[in-house]
This record gives structure tokens, C-alpha cells and sequence, in this order.
């Protein structure tokens, strides 16, 4: 019901484009500033322009005003790693999820897979499963938690754990295209569809390009006079962007808060946690001494003594939980450590831009069919391919397809494909680092990931935003977990 409230006046106004017939769809007697020609005339070809529109705030969102910020530590390195030297860099607006994703979420994931892909495809429900045993220790009774922690509706709002990097980046892909089918369904385009099996079943993408057709309740008059009607595209502005990871840079710039911490351009403090002070206790006269997160405080304590439990979670505490930070994110510090999207490198903050930094790119393509056509795969999407050097030739921002070990110190990463015969010195096997005897030289791989913000397990210190560990995409654990994010498409402001 909230989403259909939220929808109304966009209800509304496809009601008012559908109904209006032949002219006046949405940009009334707008005519092209260089050919002259009207847009959303039928008589002129009927080249279909939408009236600017904010984008819509998707489910479990908030807007994250973007800004220049100094990324890094901002504490002593005790563990002597130097992989976070402070740098200023600018990142753009975008919308990060206010809370970590609870087990209720990620089993609601596993239902629909299992509704949909769980009669033929069991392989694909297993896959997604979280790693229960990540609770098991060898010296501790644990084993409740292997059983019950992501089942019991006791957890339901605890932060779900046991998540590879693969699978959050999955759940993304399927929460945009939950999320985007149900948008059409609100605004009355498609028919609500409970009996997807397989590969037929609603995705964002092959649903764009005419690949999987819903069952149309209200097809979209077509303005073009050789079409009749059309599918809703991206340029209606309905659809939202897709849901995923957050970019290193973009977790730590909201963990931090700074808009509280400004007085105009002036950052008066840099913050050490996603609160103000230095120190892990609510300094306000209602809360004095609580602490401020989920945390570890020594050896052994986990959460207090009996009768004055401090912080109430002898492991993860509910993602509501303490006090939001000023962009109303809880938790950004304490109870889970979080995914974020990055590939880890002890000097990326060397290499990367000053815009957006990341580390991580892999450009692709659609695959065609030999009609030209794009192609989904088992799970319903549209397969992907690397680029190769035809598609980057005449390119001067990019000659490659994998750039997750660019310039990262090894002399191989810094030739292109056709000059690394005549570097001899790596051969640059893109997951392990060689030399010619084919002995390791470095433990880090293309398929590490940073993760950030500390955990119930963690000291103090690994709660500033700034610091920054490193795990193999494949592997998880019970103090790690991950919130989605999604891109801010127009003004930064969002007013």
C-alpha cells in the first residue's frame, strides 16, 4: 500500500498521457531547438520526450548528498599497512539503503528463487543460500546460531550474515528487478505474475528489449505512426537505476555525515566515527554513557554486565538499533562489517580518480546472436561479454576490458594487450601475481574486496569509516554483512 500511495501522482500522470490521445504527451508544444520539429507529434514522426522528473527514492532509500571530502584515515595506522593515506576526493549524489539487509530481506530472496527457480534449477536456490556454519567455532557453543540465527523470526531484523560478495551483488540485481516490476504493476501496465518459472521470468533489462513480454494490462499508445502501441522504456523515466554495492568512496563518505559538520564550504571537524567526538559514548544528558554502537569493548565483554547491559547484543543487535548518523544511516559503524564494491589494493588511493574513485572496472557488452539480437541466460538475464580491442579501438579513455589490477604497482597491469610480450618481466595472470619462476609475490588478488565500518566482534578502532580490510569475494563470515546502494540520476540536490 505504501508503494501504491507513493506512486499516485505518477499514476496519475500516465493516466493523463494515455488518455490525451494523439498530441501533448508530457512536453505540451515543445518543439526542437535545432530541427524545429515537435516533440510527441505523430504527424512530425513522433519523437517521444518526457518532462523532466526527479527521480523516485526506491524502497529502503535515502538520498546521499554528494560533495568533496577527505577519504582516508583519520587515526594512528597501529597496523602499519599505509593503505588509506588521507586524499580529497569529490563523490557524486546517490542513494544508499538506510539500513544493513536483515535476514527477513535476504529470505525473502531465497523464496522467490526457490518459487521460481527451485522446481528445475535447485542449483540456483543452493548458490544464494547464506554459509550458516560461518557462526561455528571450535572452542565456543555456537551452534545455535548455525541452526536458528537466520531462520527464527527472533533475527528477522538482524542484519543478515554468512553473504559472499557474489551473492549480495545478486540479491542486488534481483531487489532492482523486484522493485521495477513492481512499479509497473502499481502504475497499471502489467499484470502481477506469481507464476514466473525459470528463465521467464520479469528482469529489468530483457523486458527493455522485448525479450520477456509480461502480460500487458494497459500497453502505451505507441506516438511513432508505424507502431501501435510500446513497452515502457528508460526514457519515460518510471523504471529506477539498478540497485548494488556501494563504491568504496560512497560508503565512507556516508558513514562520515559530514553535512553536520559544515558551516557552508568549511569542514569545522573531521570526524574519527560517524558520530561527533572522539570517544564510543552518547555524551547527550538523556543517554550519557550509552555506547554509540555494536561493538567489542575487551577481552571477553561482548555487551556488559547483567542488569546494565551497555550496548545489548551479546553478537548482532537489530539494524535499527543506537542512533542514526545525519544522513539517517544506522549502523554504519558496529555490528556488521559491509561489503562495498571495490577491489582491494594497499595504494588504490595513489591511482584512482579524483571524481567518483573506484577500483574494480569491467567493461562489457551484449551478446548478440547472429541476428543481431541480445540473449538471456538460464537465470532470465541478458548475457555479457568482455569487450575485446575492437570495441576500445580509437579510444583514449580505455583500451581494455579488466581493469581491476590497472596501475596497481605491478609492472605487467600498466602495458596494454598488445605490449605485454615485450614487458617479459610479469606474466600477469590477472588472479595471482607471478614471476617468471612462478612464485607468489603477493597474496592480493583480483578477486578481493574491500569491506568496511567494524562489527559486534571488533575493537573500537576498526568502527572509524576510514579504516579498511580486505576478504576474497568468495569467502564470508558472521560479522560481516552488506546495504545496497543506488545511483542519483540529475540534480545532486534532489530538490
Amino acid at each position: 500500500m505504501k508503494m501504491i500511495i507513493r506512486l499516485t501522482p505518477v499514476l496519475l500522470a500516465v493516466m493523463v498521457v494515455w488518455g490525451c490521445g494523439n498530441k501533448d504527451v508530457t512536453s505540451s508544444g515543445k518543439v526542437s531547438t535545432t530541427t524545429g520539429w515537435a516533440y510527441n507529434d505523430p504527424e512530425t514522426g513522433g519523437f517521444e520526450v518526457r518532462t523532466a522528473a526527479e527521480q523516485e527514492t526506491g524502497p529502503g532509500l535515502t538520498l546521499i548528498e554528494g560533495g568533496t571530502f577527505t577519504m582516508g584515515r583519520v587515526q594512528d595506522d597501529v597496523m602499519y599497512e599505509w593503505d588509506n593515506v588521507p586524499r580529497r576526493v569529490t563523490v557524486s549524489s546517490f542513494y544508499m539503503d538506510i539500513t544493513e539487509i536483515r535476514n527477513v530481506d535476504y529470505r525473502e530472496y531465497i523464496h522467490w528463487l526457490n518459487r521460481v527457480f527451485g522446481m528445475n534449477n535447485p542449483q540456483v536456490v543452493r548458490a544464494a543460500l547464506p554459509d550458516t556454519l560461518v557462526w561455528r567455532d571450535p572452542m565456543a557453543y555456537n551452534e545455535p546460531y548455525v541452526e536458528y540465527y537466520f531462520r527464527h523470526p527472533s533475527f528477522n531484523e538482524y542484519p543478515v550474515v554468512g553473504v559472499n560478495w557474489l551473492q549480495a551483488n545478486d540479491y542486488c540485481l534481483w531487489r532492482t528487478d523486484r522493485v521495477n516490476e513492481r512499479i509497473l504493476v502499481d502504475i497499471g501496465h502489467i499484470e502481477l505474475s506469481t507464476d514466473q518459472q525459470d528463465e521467464r521470468n520479469f528482469n529489468t533489462e530483457a523486458y527493455i528489449y522485448g525479450i520477456y513480454t509480461p502480460n500487458i494490462v494497459d500497453p502505451i499508445p505507441s506516438l511513432n505512426p508505424n507502431v501501435e502501441s510500446r513497452l515502457i522504456n528508460m526514457e519515460d523515466g518510471y523504471l529506477l537505476p539498478k540497485y548494488r554495492l556501494p563504491t568504496e568512496a560512497e560508503w565512507e563518505f556516508a558513514a562520515l555525515g559530514l553535512i553536520g559538520n559544515t558551516i557552508d564550504e568549511l569542514v569545522w571537524e573531521r570526524k574519527t566515527f560517524p558520530w561527533n567526538g572522539h570517544n564510543v559514548r552518547n555524551d547527550n544528558p538523556r543517554n550519557m554513557g550509552e555506547m554509540m554502537a555494536n561493538f567489542i569493548r575487551g577481552r571477553g565483554d561482548m555487551m556488559g554486565v547483567a542488569g546494565s547491559l551497555n550496548d545489548a547484543g551479546s553478537i548482532t543487535v537489530p539494524v535499527k538499533s543506537y542512533w542514526p548518523n545525519d544522513y539517517g544511516l544506522y549502523c554504519m559503524a558496529g555490528n556488521v562489517n559491509e561489503w562495498v564494491q571495490d577491489v582491494y589494493r594497499p595504494l588504490s588511493h595513489m591511482d584512482v580518480s579524483d571524481f567518483r574513485p573506484f577500483r574494480g572496472n569491467q567493461f562489457d557488452k551484449l551478446y548478440l546472436d547472429a541476428n543481431g539480437n541480445p540473449v538471456i541466460d538460464s537465470l532470465g538475464r541478458l548475457r555479457r561479454v568482455p569487450i575485446d580491442e575492437a570495441d576500445a579501438e580509437g579510444r583514449f579513455n580505455y583500451r581494455k576490458s579488466d581493469y581491476r589490477n590497472y596501475r596497481d604497482g605491478d609492472i605487467e597491469s600498466v602495458f596494454e594487450e598488445g605490449e605485454r610480450a615485450e614487458a617479459g618481466r610479469y606474466e600477469g595472470s590477472g588472479s595471482m601475481y607471478l614471476n617468471n619462476e612462478n612464485e607468489r609475490v603477493s597474496l592480493i588478488n583480483d578477486q578481493v574486496r574491500v569491506y568496511k565500518g567494524g562489527s559486534w566482534k571488533d575493537r573500537a578502532y576498526w568502527l572509524s569509516p576510514g579504516e579498511r580490510r580486505y576478504l576474497l569475494e568468495t569467502e564470508s563470515r558472521d560479522d560481516l554483512g552488506f546495504r545496497c546502494a543506488m545511483s542519483r540520476m540529475g540534480t545532486p540536490t534532489g530538490l
